[in-house]
């Protein structure tokens, strides 16, 4: 039988999402206490793979088990997972369910503070006050639609396609000092939303022209747009999948 685990985490503890040979991820840890409890190993499939420092408020991985699951499975899940680990929800699927294949849209999100705050620091990003943020969102609207995104993509991976279609991005200020970048795609690629972000830094500081996001996706050469922004703000929020595949 085949499960959907929710959970989130607080990526600054970790070097990544994915098991990797150096650094301790996200994956491992939760392979090892799923080990623990069910004394065999189980291997995750994550829906995607996030990097060092970037967080998750909602992560979904499956993974396959031909017994009964014990009682309050997630339960002692948590209770051997380090607190930046949560597990939210088990559910049964169907057996050909794939947690990064199924998923219909993800979204994340990108929040920055523009005053030291050592309760936010975590999770936002600081930046310098002034940004426009009404040339950043015009800037925004360029990215929506179906089309190649090779420009905010790290280079030499194993992407198949760099087309993506991202369905909303724009930006929204929750108060004086602070705001949040939205965006919703079918996928993303690596490195691909903190690539967007800083290139919106660039046009909220003045230094480009909301229009000029137009030819940079033409470029399709990473080195056209921005640096990439810093790790600590970003966040996997929601993940969506189609009804027909829970049990």
């Amino acid at each position: 039988m085949r499960y959907f685990i929710t959970f989130a985490y607080r990526g600054t503890d970790f070097h990544g999402s994915q098991t990797q040979p150096n650094g301790n991820t996200v994956q491992a840890e939760m392979e090892a206490a799923f080990a623990t409890i069910l004394r065999e190993p189980v291997s995750l499939t994550f829906a995607g793979r996030t990097d060092a420092g970037v967080h998750a408020d909602m992560m979904v991985a499956h993974f396959d088990w031909y017994q009964p699951l014990p009682a309050n499975l997630a339960g002692r899940l948590n209770n051997l997972l380090p607190a930046s680990i949560a597990v939210r929800d088990i559910r049964q699927v169907i057996d050909v369910a794939h947690a990064r294949f199924d998923a219909l849209a993800r979204t994340y999100r990108y929040r920055i503070t523009m005053r030291k705050d050592p309760f936010l620091c975590f999770n936002h990003t600081r930046v310098a006050e002034g940004l426009d943020f009404d040339a950043m969102n015009e800037a925004a609207l360029y990215l929506l639609g179906r089309q190649d995104f090779a420009s905010f993509c790290r280079a030499h991976t194993d992407a198949k396609t760099t087309i993506c279609n991202v369905k909303e991005a724009y930006w929204t200020q929750e108060n004086e000092t602070e705001a949040t970048f939205v965006i919703t795609a079918d996928r993303f690629l690596r490195n691909m939303v903190r690539a967007i972000v800083g290139t919106l830094f660039e046009v909220g500081r003045g230094k480009m022209m909301p229009e000029e996001m137009e030819s940079i996706l033409a470029a399709r050469n990473r080195c056209s747009a921005g640096h990439s922004s810093p790790a600590e703000g970003l966040s996997l929020v929601e993940i969506i999948y189609p009804n027909n595949i829970y049990v």
